[in-house]
Protein backbone atom coordinates (compact mmCIF):
# COMPACT_ATOMS: atom_id res chain seq x y z
CA UNK A 1 0.00 0.00 0.00
CA UNK A 2 1.31 3.16 -1.03
CA UNK A 3 1.72 6.18 1.85
CA UNK A 4 1.54 9.91 1.64
CA UNK A 5 3.99 11.25 4.51
CA UNK A 6 4.24 14.82 5.83
CA UNK A 7 7.63 15.20 6.65
CA UNK A 8 7.44 18.15 9.00
CA UNK A 9 10.19 20.79 8.53
CA UNK A 10 10.88 21.44 11.88
CA UNK A 11 12.87 18.24 12.47
CA UNK A 12 12.40 15.92 9.22
CA UNK A 13 10.20 13.83 11.47
CA UNK A 14 7.14 12.37 9.76
CA UNK A 15 4.88 14.69 11.51
CA UNK A 16 1.32 12.69 9.43
CA UNK A 17 0.80 10.36 6.98
CA UNK A 18 -2.57 8.70 5.19
CA UNK A 19 -2.86 5.89 2.98
CA UNK A 20 -3.27 6.99 -1.38
CA UNK A 21 -6.80 6.29 -1.70
CA UNK A 22 -7.02 3.42 -4.86
CA UNK A 23 -8.16 4.86 -8.26
CA UNK A 24 -11.86 2.67 -8.10
CA UNK A 25 -12.23 3.42 -4.12
CA UNK A 26 -11.50 7.54 -5.20
CA UNK A 27 -14.20 7.19 -8.14
CA UNK A 28 -16.78 5.57 -6.11
CA UNK A 29 -16.40 8.52 -3.37
CA UNK A 30 -16.74 10.89 -6.66
CA UNK A 31 -19.62 9.38 -7.81
CA UNK A 32 -21.32 9.70 -4.60
CA UNK A 33 -20.56 13.42 -4.57
CA UNK A 34 -22.25 13.74 -8.32
CA UNK A 35 -25.34 11.67 -6.75
CA UNK A 36 -25.59 14.31 -3.90
CA UNK A 37 -25.29 17.29 -6.14
CA UNK A 38 -28.34 18.08 -7.46
CA UNK A 39 -30.09 17.82 -3.82
CA UNK A 40 -27.94 20.16 -2.66
CA UNK A 41 -28.20 22.27 -5.83
CA UNK A 42 -32.26 22.27 -4.81
CA UNK A 43 -31.56 23.65 -1.62
CA UNK A 44 -32.79 27.19 -1.14
CA UNK A 45 -29.56 29.90 -1.37
CA UNK A 46 -29.95 31.32 2.24
CA UNK A 47 -29.71 27.46 3.04
CA UNK A 48 -26.63 26.91 1.44
CA UNK A 49 -25.07 30.28 2.81
CA UNK A 50 -25.74 29.33 6.36
CA UNK A 51 -24.29 25.89 6.25
CA UNK A 52 -21.11 27.06 4.72
CA UNK A 53 -20.92 30.00 7.16
CA UNK A 54 -21.64 27.26 9.66
CA UNK A 55 -18.58 25.40 8.44
CA UNK A 56 -16.66 28.23 8.47
CA UNK A 57 -17.57 28.62 12.34
CA UNK A 58 -16.26 25.33 13.28
CA UNK A 59 -13.40 25.59 11.78
CA UNK A 60 -12.33 28.67 13.86
CA UNK A 61 -13.41 26.54 16.51
CA UNK A 62 -10.17 23.97 15.87
CA UNK A 63 -7.91 26.90 15.62
CA UNK A 64 -5.64 26.16 18.63
CA UNK A 65 -5.34 22.81 17.07
CA UNK A 66 -4.57 24.13 13.78
CA UNK A 67 -1.80 26.69 14.68
CA UNK A 68 0.74 24.34 16.00
CA UNK A 69 -0.59 21.75 13.50
CA UNK A 70 0.93 24.30 10.49
CA UNK A 71 3.42 24.93 12.44
CA UNK A 72 4.86 21.13 12.32
CA UNK A 73 3.61 20.52 8.43
CA UNK A 74 4.97 23.57 6.88
CA UNK A 75 7.29 25.43 9.51
CA UNK A 76 4.28 29.08 9.82
CA UNK A 77 5.50 30.38 13.12
CA UNK A 78 2.45 29.87 15.79
CA UNK A 79 3.25 33.70 17.00
CA UNK A 80 0.68 34.95 13.66
CA UNK A 81 -2.17 32.65 14.68
CA UNK A 82 -2.94 30.76 11.40
CA UNK A 83 -4.93 31.73 8.56
CA UNK A 84 -8.64 32.04 10.07
CA UNK A 85 -9.09 35.54 9.64
CA UNK A 86 -8.41 35.32 5.76
CA UNK A 87 -10.50 32.56 6.08
CA UNK A 88 -13.29 34.14 7.51
CA UNK A 89 -13.05 37.40 5.43
CA UNK A 90 -13.08 35.39 1.97
CA UNK A 91 -15.93 32.98 3.02
CA UNK A 92 -17.71 35.75 4.32
CA UNK A 93 -17.45 38.21 1.58
CA UNK A 94 -18.46 36.07 -0.99
CA UNK A 95 -21.60 34.12 1.47
CA UNK A 96 -22.54 38.04 1.32
CA UNK A 97 -22.62 38.62 -2.32
CA UNK A 98 -23.96 35.07 -3.75
CA UNK A 99 -27.39 36.57 -3.67
CA UNK A 100 -26.24 39.38 -6.82
CA UNK A 101 -23.47 37.62 -7.97
CA UNK A 102 -26.11 34.46 -9.01
CA UNK A 103 -28.89 36.66 -10.15
CA UNK A 104 -30.55 35.61 -12.88
CA UNK A 105 -30.11 38.35 -15.52
CA UNK A 106 -33.81 39.55 -16.70
CA UNK A 107 -34.01 40.13 -20.41
CA UNK A 108 -37.72 40.09 -20.84
CA UNK A 109 -40.72 39.25 -18.68
CA UNK A 110 -43.99 40.06 -21.01
CA UNK A 111 -47.36 38.93 -21.82
CA UNK A 112 -45.35 37.38 -24.65
CA UNK A 113 -42.04 36.07 -23.55
CA UNK A 114 -39.70 35.03 -20.90
CA UNK A 115 -36.11 35.72 -21.83
CA UNK A 116 -33.24 35.32 -18.89
CA UNK A 117 -30.07 34.00 -18.09
CA UNK A 118 -29.13 32.03 -15.23
CA UNK A 119 -26.12 30.62 -13.20
CA UNK A 120 -26.04 26.64 -13.14
CA UNK A 121 -23.56 25.27 -10.58
CA UNK A 122 -21.07 23.16 -12.94
CA UNK A 123 -21.70 19.67 -10.71
CA UNK A 124 -18.73 18.19 -8.82
CA UNK A 125 -15.69 20.92 -8.25
CA UNK A 126 -12.30 19.18 -7.94
CA UNK A 127 -10.05 22.05 -5.59
CA UNK A 128 -6.05 21.11 -5.80
CA UNK A 129 -4.84 22.96 -2.71
CA UNK A 130 -1.10 24.18 -2.26
CA UNK A 131 0.85 24.11 1.27
CA UNK A 132 1.80 27.53 1.78
CA UNK A 133 -1.60 28.85 2.49
CA UNK A 134 -3.55 25.60 2.96
CA UNK A 135 -6.62 26.84 4.57
CA UNK A 136 -7.06 30.20 2.67
CA UNK A 137 -6.43 29.15 -0.80
CA UNK A 138 -8.77 26.49 -0.52
CA UNK A 139 -11.57 28.17 1.03
CA UNK A 140 -11.58 31.10 -2.07
CA UNK A 141 -13.13 27.72 -4.15
CA UNK A 142 -14.88 25.70 -1.31
CA UNK A 143 -16.92 28.32 -0.18
CA UNK A 144 -18.54 29.94 -3.52
CA UNK A 145 -18.24 26.50 -5.49
CA UNK A 146 -20.65 25.07 -2.52
CA UNK A 147 -22.81 28.75 -2.07
CA UNK A 148 -23.41 27.99 -5.71
CA UNK A 149 -24.75 24.88 -5.48
CA UNK A 150 -22.01 22.55 -6.27
CA UNK A 151 -20.45 19.52 -4.46
CA UNK A 152 -16.79 19.55 -3.87
CA UNK A 153 -13.94 17.29 -3.84
CA UNK A 154 -10.78 18.70 -2.08
CA UNK A 155 -7.28 17.24 -2.37
CA UNK A 156 -4.62 18.65 -0.42
CA UNK A 157 -0.79 18.80 -0.98
CA UNK A 158 0.97 16.15 0.91
CA UNK A 159 2.86 18.75 3.01
CA UNK A 160 -0.49 19.75 4.66
CA UNK A 161 -1.71 16.63 4.48
CA UNK A 162 -4.32 16.97 7.59
CA UNK A 163 -6.05 20.32 6.16
CA UNK A 164 -8.46 18.56 3.64
CA UNK A 165 -9.66 16.18 6.42
CA UNK A 166 -9.93 19.04 9.14
CA UNK A 167 -12.09 21.05 6.58
CA UNK A 168 -14.01 18.28 5.53
CA UNK A 169 -14.68 17.38 9.08
CA UNK A 170 -15.54 20.65 10.56
CA UNK A 171 -18.15 21.24 7.40
CA UNK A 172 -19.53 18.06 7.93
CA UNK A 173 -20.29 18.61 11.82
CA UNK A 174 -21.19 21.88 11.29
CA UNK A 175 -24.37 20.31 9.13
CA UNK A 176 -23.19 19.94 5.66
CA UNK A 177 -24.98 16.61 4.28
CA UNK A 178 -23.10 13.60 3.32
CA UNK A 179 -21.09 13.67 0.20
CA UNK A 180 -21.11 17.22 -0.40
CA UNK A 181 -17.47 18.27 0.90
CA UNK A 182 -15.37 15.42 0.25
CA UNK A 183 -11.51 14.86 1.17
CA UNK A 184 -9.58 12.82 -0.93
CA UNK A 185 -5.93 11.27 0.34
CA UNK A 186 -4.48 11.01 -3.84
CA UNK A 187 -1.28 10.97 -5.52
CA UNK A 188 -0.48 12.49 -8.61
CA UNK A 189 -1.41 8.77 -11.04
CA UNK A 190 -4.49 9.03 -9.20
CA UNK A 191 -5.44 12.04 -9.37
CA UNK A 192 -4.35 12.30 -13.45
CA UNK A 193 -6.58 8.79 -13.76
CA UNK A 194 -9.88 10.83 -12.57
CA UNK A 195 -9.39 13.90 -14.02
CA UNK A 196 -8.48 11.62 -17.39
CA UNK A 197 -11.83 9.96 -16.95
CA UNK A 198 -13.88 12.99 -16.68
CA UNK A 199 -14.82 12.68 -12.78
CA UNK A 200 -15.22 16.51 -12.62
CA UNK A 201 -17.20 19.17 -14.35
CA UNK A 202 -14.68 21.96 -13.02
CA UNK A 203 -10.66 21.76 -11.41
CA UNK A 204 -9.02 24.18 -9.59
CA UNK A 205 -5.79 23.51 -9.07
CA UNK A 206 -2.95 26.46 -7.42
CA UNK A 207 0.61 25.42 -7.54
CA UNK A 208 3.63 24.88 -9.18
CA UNK A 209 3.55 25.42 -13.74
CA UNK A 210 4.78 21.93 -13.88
CA UNK A 211 1.62 20.81 -11.92
CA UNK A 212 -0.78 23.11 -13.96
CA UNK A 213 0.92 21.50 -17.17
CA UNK A 214 0.29 17.95 -16.24
CA UNK A 215 -3.65 18.68 -15.25
CA UNK A 216 -3.75 20.59 -18.82
CA UNK A 217 -2.56 17.06 -20.22
CA UNK A 218 -4.78 14.71 -17.94
CA UNK A 219 -8.08 17.42 -18.70
CA UNK A 220 -7.57 17.34 -22.83
CA UNK A 221 -10.31 16.00 -24.42
CA UNK A 222 -12.57 16.03 -21.42
CA UNK A 223 -13.73 19.45 -21.70
CA UNK A 224 -13.44 20.28 -17.89
CA UNK A 225 -13.61 23.78 -17.14
CA UNK A 226 -10.07 24.84 -15.59
CA UNK A 227 -8.79 27.36 -12.87
CA UNK A 228 -5.41 27.43 -12.78
CA UNK A 229 -3.22 29.54 -10.01
CA UNK A 230 0.26 28.88 -10.91
CA UNK A 231 3.83 30.92 -10.51
CA UNK A 232 4.58 34.32 -9.85
CA UNK A 233 7.77 36.51 -9.41
CA UNK A 234 6.11 39.58 -8.38
CA UNK A 235 7.82 42.71 -8.52
CA UNK A 236 7.08 46.08 -6.56
CA UNK A 237 8.21 49.32 -7.93
CA UNK A 238 9.16 52.51 -5.38
CA UNK A 239 8.73 55.64 -7.49
CA UNK A 240 11.25 59.24 -6.42
CA UNK A 241 7.70 60.55 -4.91
CA UNK A 242 7.24 57.27 -2.53
CA UNK A 243 7.23 57.31 1.47
CA UNK A 244 10.38 55.66 1.78
CA UNK A 245 9.40 54.24 5.12
CA UNK A 246 6.09 52.83 4.51
CA UNK A 247 7.44 51.28 1.08
CA UNK A 248 10.15 49.80 2.89
CA UNK A 249 8.08 48.10 5.53
CA UNK A 250 5.42 46.57 3.48
CA UNK A 251 7.70 45.63 0.72
CA UNK A 252 10.31 43.56 3.01
CA UNK A 253 6.84 42.14 4.96
CA UNK A 254 6.00 41.01 1.45
CA UNK A 255 9.15 39.62 0.85
CA UNK A 256 9.82 38.04 3.99
CA UNK A 257 6.13 36.52 5.98
CA UNK A 258 5.85 32.99 5.28
CA UNK A 259 9.65 32.68 4.70
CA UNK A 260 9.22 34.32 1.56
CA UNK A 261 6.56 31.35 0.41
CA UNK A 262 3.67 33.59 -0.76
CA UNK A 263 2.05 32.83 -4.27
CA UNK A 264 1.85 37.13 -4.65
CA UNK A 265 5.30 37.54 -2.14
CA UNK A 266 7.57 40.50 -3.45
CA UNK A 267 10.24 39.11 -5.35
CA UNK A 268 12.21 41.26 -7.12
CA UNK A 269 12.35 45.24 -6.58
CA UNK A 270 12.83 48.67 -8.81
CA UNK A 271 13.95 51.62 -6.54
CA UNK A 272 14.30 55.00 -8.50
CA UNK A 273 17.74 56.17 -7.82
CA UNK A 274 17.20 59.08 -5.95
CA UNK A 275 15.68 56.82 -3.65
CA UNK A 276 17.70 53.67 -4.01
CA UNK A 277 20.61 54.14 -1.32
CA UNK A 278 18.23 54.76 1.50
CA UNK A 279 15.86 52.07 0.71
CA UNK A 280 18.58 49.34 0.21
CA UNK A 281 20.25 50.63 3.89
CA UNK A 282 16.70 50.63 5.55
CA UNK A 283 15.59 47.41 3.72
CA UNK A 284 18.87 45.63 5.01
CA UNK A 285 18.20 46.92 8.49
CA UNK A 286 14.52 45.68 8.66
CA UNK A 287 15.79 42.14 7.68
CA UNK A 288 18.84 41.95 9.89
CA UNK A 289 17.04 43.72 12.81
CA UNK A 290 13.32 42.21 12.51
CA UNK A 291 13.56 39.29 11.69
CA UNK A 292 14.35 36.10 14.09
CA UNK A 293 14.89 32.32 12.38
CA UNK A 294 13.76 29.52 14.46
CA UNK A 295 11.46 26.98 15.49
CA UNK A 296 8.32 28.26 14.53
CA UNK A 297 6.46 26.88 18.08
CA UNK A 298 8.45 29.44 20.06
CA UNK A 299 6.57 32.75 20.05
CA UNK A 300 9.53 35.00 19.36
CA UNK A 301 10.26 33.58 16.18
CA UNK A 302 9.45 35.34 13.29
CA UNK A 303 10.82 33.42 10.25
CA UNK A 304 10.63 30.08 10.40
CA UNK A 305 11.90 26.92 8.38
CA UNK A 306 10.62 26.43 4.54
CA UNK A 307 8.56 23.85 4.11
CA UNK A 308 10.55 21.34 2.65
CA UNK A 309 14.54 21.08 2.28
CA UNK A 310 14.17 20.80 -1.35
CA UNK A 311 12.42 23.97 -1.59
CA UNK A 312 15.30 25.79 0.32
CA UNK A 313 17.53 24.11 -1.68
CA UNK A 314 16.69 26.08 -5.27
CA UNK A 315 16.79 29.22 -3.09
CA UNK A 316 20.16 28.75 -2.06
CA UNK A 317 21.14 27.84 -5.05
CA UNK A 318 19.63 30.55 -6.94
CA UNK A 319 21.52 33.12 -4.49
CA UNK A 320 24.72 31.54 -4.51
CA UNK A 321 24.76 31.69 -8.73
CA UNK A 322 23.39 35.47 -8.25
CA UNK A 323 26.29 36.23 -6.13
CA UNK A 324 29.05 34.51 -8.06
CA UNK A 325 27.74 36.28 -10.89
CA UNK A 326 28.61 40.09 -9.15
CA UNK A 327 25.51 40.49 -7.19
CA UNK A 328 26.02 40.76 -3.27
CA UNK A 329 24.15 39.99 -0.46
CA UNK A 330 23.77 42.26 2.43
CA UNK A 331 22.67 40.34 5.18
CA UNK A 332 25.57 38.51 7.38
CA UNK A 333 24.90 34.79 7.71
CA UNK A 334 26.22 35.14 11.51
CA UNK A 335 23.24 37.22 12.14
CA UNK A 336 21.04 34.37 11.75
CA UNK A 337 22.96 30.99 13.35
CA UNK A 338 20.11 28.96 13.04
CA UNK A 339 20.23 28.46 9.03
CA UNK A 340 21.51 24.94 9.38
CA UNK A 341 21.77 24.57 5.39
CA UNK A 342 18.49 22.49 5.27
CA UNK A 343 14.82 23.70 5.87
CA UNK A 344 15.90 26.67 8.31
CA UNK A 345 17.25 29.20 5.53
CA UNK A 346 18.39 32.79 6.59
CA UNK A 347 16.53 35.89 4.45
CA UNK A 348 18.97 37.22 1.91
CA UNK A 349 18.83 40.85 0.36
CA UNK A 350 20.54 41.28 -2.71
CA UNK A 351 22.09 44.01 -5.01
CA UNK A 352 24.47 44.24 -7.81
CA UNK A 353 21.91 42.06 -9.47
CA UNK A 354 20.93 42.07 -13.19
CA UNK A 355 17.99 39.90 -15.36
CA UNK A 356 20.19 37.27 -16.54
CA UNK A 357 20.70 36.18 -12.47
CA UNK A 358 17.52 33.31 -12.15
CA UNK A 359 17.17 35.02 -8.99
CA UNK A 360 15.48 37.72 -11.00
CA UNK A 361 13.77 35.23 -13.33
CA UNK A 362 12.81 32.11 -12.10
CA UNK A 363 10.68 31.89 -8.80
CA UNK A 364 11.98 31.96 -6.15
CA UNK A 365 9.25 31.15 -3.44
CA UNK A 366 11.66 31.89 -0.61
CA UNK A 367 12.49 34.48 1.49
CA UNK A 368 15.07 35.99 -1.10
CA UNK A 369 14.60 39.64 -3.36
CA UNK A 370 16.59 41.13 -5.45
CA UNK A 371 17.32 45.54 -5.55
CA UNK A 372 17.76 47.13 -8.67
CA UNK A 373 18.19 50.93 -9.19
CA UNK A 374 15.66 52.66 -11.79
CA UNK A 375 16.00 55.56 -13.65
CA UNK A 376 12.60 55.64 -15.60
CA UNK A 377 8.89 54.89 -15.34
CA UNK A 378 9.81 53.19 -19.20
CA UNK A 379 12.73 51.24 -17.49
CA UNK A 380 11.08 49.96 -14.89
CA UNK A 381 8.04 48.51 -16.71
CA UNK A 382 10.35 46.89 -19.12
CA UNK A 383 12.31 44.83 -16.51
CA UNK A 384 8.66 44.57 -14.67
CA UNK A 385 7.24 43.21 -17.32
CA UNK A 386 9.99 41.23 -18.54
CA UNK A 387 8.98 37.85 -16.52
CA UNK A 388 6.96 34.77 -17.70
CA UNK A 389 4.72 35.00 -14.65
CA UNK A 390 1.95 37.61 -14.08
CA UNK A 391 0.08 37.37 -10.58
CA UNK A 392 0.83 41.03 -9.08
CA UNK A 393 2.75 44.15 -9.21
CA UNK A 394 2.83 46.31 -6.27
CA UNK A 395 3.76 50.54 -7.24
CA UNK A 396 4.64 53.16 -4.27
CA UNK A 397 3.75 56.97 -5.30
CA UNK A 398 1.44 59.54 -4.38
CA UNK A 399 -0.26 60.23 -7.59
CA UNK A 400 -2.74 57.89 -8.15
CA UNK A 401 -3.03 58.57 -12.10
CA UNK A 402 0.54 57.79 -12.24
CA UNK A 403 -0.03 54.28 -11.25
CA UNK A 404 -2.71 53.92 -13.06
CA UNK A 405 -1.20 54.81 -16.53
CA UNK A 406 1.65 52.02 -15.61
CA UNK A 407 -0.67 49.81 -14.12
CA UNK A 408 -2.07 49.78 -17.72
CA UNK A 409 1.15 48.60 -19.06
CA UNK A 410 1.59 46.03 -17.03
CA UNK A 411 1.32 42.48 -17.86
CA UNK A 412 -0.26 41.14 -14.39
CA UNK A 413 -3.32 40.28 -12.79
CA UNK A 414 -3.23 42.60 -9.91
CA UNK A 415 -1.73 46.13 -9.82
CA UNK A 416 -1.05 47.31 -5.94
CA UNK A 417 -0.59 50.77 -5.25
CA UNK A 418 0.69 51.47 -1.63
CA UNK A 419 0.13 48.19 -0.89
CA UNK A 420 1.46 44.20 -2.09
CA UNK A 421 1.09 40.88 -0.79
CA UNK A 422 -2.71 40.83 0.03
CA UNK A 423 -5.96 39.01 -1.77
CA UNK A 424 -9.12 41.49 -1.53
CA UNK A 425 -12.08 39.21 -1.61
CA UNK A 426 -13.79 41.73 -3.65
CA UNK A 427 -11.31 42.18 -6.75
CA UNK A 428 -11.12 38.68 -9.00
CA UNK A 429 -7.48 37.13 -7.93
CA UNK A 430 -6.24 36.18 -11.54
CA UNK A 431 -2.83 36.13 -13.34
CA UNK A 432 -1.91 35.95 -16.62
CA UNK A 433 1.15 34.40 -18.74
CA UNK A 434 2.14 31.18 -17.02
CA UNK A 435 0.56 32.15 -13.56
CA UNK A 436 -2.38 30.53 -15.11
CA UNK A 437 -5.91 30.95 -15.79
CA UNK A 438 -9.23 31.98 -14.92
CA UNK A 439 -9.88 33.72 -11.43
CA UNK A 440 -11.43 32.73 -8.20
CA UNK A 441 -13.39 35.44 -5.65
CA UNK A 442 -15.17 38.69 -6.38
CA UNK A 443 -18.25 38.13 -8.53
CA UNK A 444 -16.49 36.91 -11.31
CA UNK A 445 -15.74 33.97 -8.65
CA UNK A 446 -18.76 33.08 -8.60
CA UNK A 447 -19.51 33.10 -12.82
CA UNK A 448 -16.30 30.47 -13.09
CA UNK A 449 -18.00 28.19 -10.66
CA UNK A 450 -21.33 28.30 -12.29
CA UNK A 451 -22.03 28.13 -16.23
CA UNK A 452 -24.83 30.51 -17.87
CA UNK A 453 -27.56 28.40 -18.97
CA UNK A 454 -30.55 30.84 -21.25
CA UNK A 455 -34.04 30.87 -20.76
CA UNK A 456 -36.30 31.89 -23.73
CA UNK A 457 -39.42 30.72 -23.22
CA UNK A 458 -42.58 32.01 -25.44
CA UNK A 459 -46.22 32.37 -24.09
CA UNK A 460 -48.64 32.82 -27.07
CA UNK A 461 -48.30 33.04 -30.89
CA UNK A 462 -48.14 36.96 -31.63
Amino acid sequence: MSILKCISPIDGSVYAERPVMGVEEAASAVARTRKAQKDWARRPLDERIALVRAGVARLHEMNDEVVPELAWMMGRPVRYGGEFGGVNERATYMAEIAARALAPIEIENSAQFERRIVREPHGVVFVVAPWNYPYMTAINTVAPALIAGNTVVLKHATQTLLVGERMARAFREAGLPEDVFINLFLNHKGSEALISAGSFNFINFTGSVGGGKAIERAAAGTFTGLGLELGGKDPGYVMEDADLDWAVDVLMDGAMFNAGQCCCGIERLYIARPLYDAFVEKAAAWVSSGLKLGNPLEQDTTIGPMANVRFAKEVRAQTQEAIASGARGLIDPKQFPADDGGAYLMPQVLVDVTHDMRVMRDESFGPVVGIMPIDSDEEALGLMNDCQFGLTASLWTNDAERAARIGAELETGTVFMNRADYLDPALCWTGCKATGRGGSLSEIGFHNLTRPKSYHLRKKSA
